[in-house]
């Protein structure tokens, strides 16, 4: 599928589009001590409050699923440059004291893994807009309201509007190291995959609950989608954490809700989330072959 045949699915796919088929890219090989990673992202890689917090700016902690990859994998070098509140643009600019993260992309780098579109769609705006409405209306669906009034998805069309932006990702990358494996991860859920979801734990009102749903599966399948079309592969972290959202009890989340009872930020992977993408990106890494 070309990338504008692409633009346009993403610009008219249904809610609920399900990020399940695997991205193409080049066939992975088992890791040897000369594999050289670099791990590009926003909060969800860095791991914002999961001890051992290893950059204060960046809120990234040694736990996080790039570090440990990197371990499973005994890699010869590993340079984690992901950022809590990265977008796109962070990949170009300075973010703090964290550089631009593609300047950590080179010509001898073999493996680089790609997690990032959350915030250009705006997650912290979506979360504390749901939040705000859903305690005014917490059996409705005001937020649903919010974002689709007027006959048009806004958060539809900001998913849209970022593909090509992370498209462009991908191509800078492959431009900085032709050689290097590229994987780009999904993001899991917060809410679970049923059900009116668990106000006020996770502050979105009963009735939005399937709109959040479907908008994150909708950013997942575009995020599978432009992995596809780039020379990517797509690693699915969505559907291995269904059952573990930021509603379940304490011992069986992978993702905390509002008030978290395990170090992380409010709906952000926990330490168990972030080895849970760990353990799914190394099973991707793991099959043979190549294509969708």
């Amino acid at each position: 599928m070309g990338k504008s045949r692409r633009r346009t699915l993403s610009g008219l796919a249904a809610l609920g589009a399900a990020a399940l088929m695997l991205g193409a890219g080049a066939a992975p090989s088992p890791a040897t001590p000369a594999e050289r990673y670099v791990a590009l992202g926003d909060s969800y890689t860095s791991g914002p409050g999961i001890p051992r917090q290893t950059d204060a700016d960046c809120a990234r902690s040694d736990r996080n699923y790039p570090s440990l990859t990197a371990r499973a994998l005994d890699v010869a070098s590993f340079k984690d440059v992901s950022c809590g509140g990265a977008t796109t643009a962070e990949m170009w600019r300075s973010q703090k004291s964290n550089p631009p993260q593609l300047t950590a992309v080179s010509k001898d780098t073999t493996l680089v893994t790609l997690q990032i579109g959350g915030n250009d769609i705006g997650f912290g705006e979506i979360m504390n807009t749901c939040g705000r409405l859903g305690a005014s209306d917490p059996a409705g669906a005001p937020c649903t309201a919010y974002w689709t009034g007027g006959g048009r998805d806004v958060l539809a069309d900001r998913i849209a509007a970022a593909a090509p932006l992370v498209e462009k990702v991908l191509d800078a990358v492959h431009a900085r190291s032709p050689r290097a494996r590229v994987y780009v991860l999904g993001y899991p859920p917060i809410l679970p995959e049923s059900g009116s979801g668990c106000w006020p734990v996770v502050t979105a009102a009963a009735g939005d609950v399937p709109y959040m749903r479907a908008t994150a599966k909708r950013l997942n399948a575009m995020l599978r989608e432009v992995a596809e079309d780039d020379r990517a592969r797509y690693v699915d972290t969505y559907t291995p954490a269904i059952g573990h959202d930021a509603c379940r009890p304490p011992a069986e989340r992978w993702t905390e809700p509002l008030v978290p009872a395990s170090p992380a930020a409010p709906y952000h992977p926990n330490a168990a989330g972030e080895q849970a993408m760990a353990d799914a990106l190394l099973a991707r890494l793991a099959e043979p072959g190549r294509g969708r």
